[in-house]
């Protein structure tokens, strides 16, 4: 205990995977974090109070197509990349990966080039990358551009296997119907995180998927085969295997809060599902329009549109992610919390301290008592009193 700087008390700590009442966030000398019962801090312990609410690891967020008024699509940059970045920090998202959207051979060469040039010069808050296609089913397309899906070739399968041996992290969703299980297989094999999403494939399909590697499913729920009497499609797969993980985006629009409780209840261990954002352009942002793949989405009560009225995308903070699963959904705050943080990031190899309180460098939040509002919790100056900066409200 002598090795402590100062105990930041008065607010319940969710340390990533368990929620700690009465205790306090502990900075130690060295820059290590800890959570320890207030009762057991020295009596000559510094104590700085924070009026309620929660403090938390920073989000971490498998799906971010954009920010700060920037996609990913049309600026495979590592200045995009901070900018993506710093827009998502700004709503509490310390760790993410950058996803483009379906689209053309050399800008997904190019993407994957900018991402390891944002790592290499440690833009903060980049991890990896995630290929949201080109590999889909055209029957499933949401916003994606159909002229831009196309069956996974020899040539697409070494570019991703290239890219797993130079970027910590790669996810890829795909759909069976224009990828081999033994693409899959050599891909997961290789460390890339294979989701299924954007396809029509059937139930036994789905699962020859997984048992092949896929061990993922993109935005459960959406842009997939819906489960039926007879048929329960990519949905009663994701909803059967509780080895699969599955994103979920929680905004009240995409999903229903009344399904994603039924589907919390369907599996017998649900700690698997986690949460995305899906962020676009508008992100961390007040823009009320901008354009992916040269088409118009529209930012209105919101949703994110295209001219035609398909969802494109979520105008969506993890915050209220947090606050749709807790009081629509029926989801424990525990559970909400570490869907934000710790559980994407064990779908990460090697995910370090990503999701959780470890050092006084990582994101920390504070949240709202009602999840209405979060901001960072500022502690790199070990001696000076925490800083509480404006990270974006519901």
């Amino acid at each position: 205990m002598s090795g402590i700087e100062k105990a930041i008390v008065g607010a319940q700590i969710h340390d990533g995977h368990k929620l700690h009442r009465d205790h306090a966030l502990v900075v130690h000398k060295n820059g290590r974090l800890g959570v320890v019962p207030v009762a057991h801090l020295p009596p000559d312990c510094p104590q700085e109070p924070i009026d309620g609410g929660l403090i938390t690891p920073g989000f971490v967020d498998l799906q971010v197509n954009g920010g700060g008024g920037v996609m990913f699509n049309d600026d495979q940059s590592i200045d995009a990349l901070r900018s993506i970045a710093l827009a998502n920090a700004s709503i509490g998202t310390g760790a993410l990966l950058p996803t483009l959207i379906t689209d053309t051979a050399d800008r997904t060469r190019t993407a994957i080039q900018a991402v390891e040039q944002a790592i290499a010069a440690k833009v903060k808050g980049i991890i990896g990358i995630h290929l949201e296609g080109p590999h889909l089913s055209v029957a499933r397309k949401g916003a994606h551009d159909p002229q831009l899906i196309r069956p996974m070739s020899g040539e697409d399968l070494e570019v991703a296997l290239d890219a797993a041996e130079r970027l910590p992290h790669v996810m890829m969703t795909v759909a069976p119907e224009n990828t081999t299980l033994a693409q899959i297989k050599r891909l997961s094999d290789a460390g890339v995180i294979v989701s299924l999403g954007h396809t029509n494939a059937d139930f036994e399909t789905c699962l020859a998927a997984f048992d092949a590697g896929a061990r993922c499913v993109t935005h459960l729920f959406n842009a997939m085969s819906q489960f039926g009497s007879r048929e329960p499609g990519l949905v009663g797969a994701a909803l059967h295997r509780d080895d699969v993980y599955a994103g979920l985006i929680a905004d009240g629009i995409h999903v229903h809060p009344a399904t994603i409780e039924i589907a919390l209840s369907a599996r017998t261990n649900n700690d698997r599902i986690f949460l995305v954002t899906d962020a676009m352009a508008s992100a961390g942002s007040d823009i009320e329009s901008f354009k992916l793949n040269g088409r118009r989405i529209q930012r209105k009560d919101k949703h994110l549109t295209l001219e035609d009225g398909t969802l494109a995308g979520a105008d969506l903070e993890m915050v209220q992610a947090l606050s749709v699963m807790v009081s629509q959904a029926g989801d424990d705050l525990t559970k909400a919390v570490a869907r934000a943080t710790s559980v994407p990031a064990s779908i990460l190899d090697n995910p370090g301290g990503i999701g959780r309180l470890e050092h006084v460098s990582d994101t920390v939040l504070h949240i709202s008592n009602n999840l209405s509002e979060v901001k960072s919790l500022s502690l790199n100056a070990a001696t000076a009193p925490a800083s509480l900066t404006s990270a974006g409200s519901g």
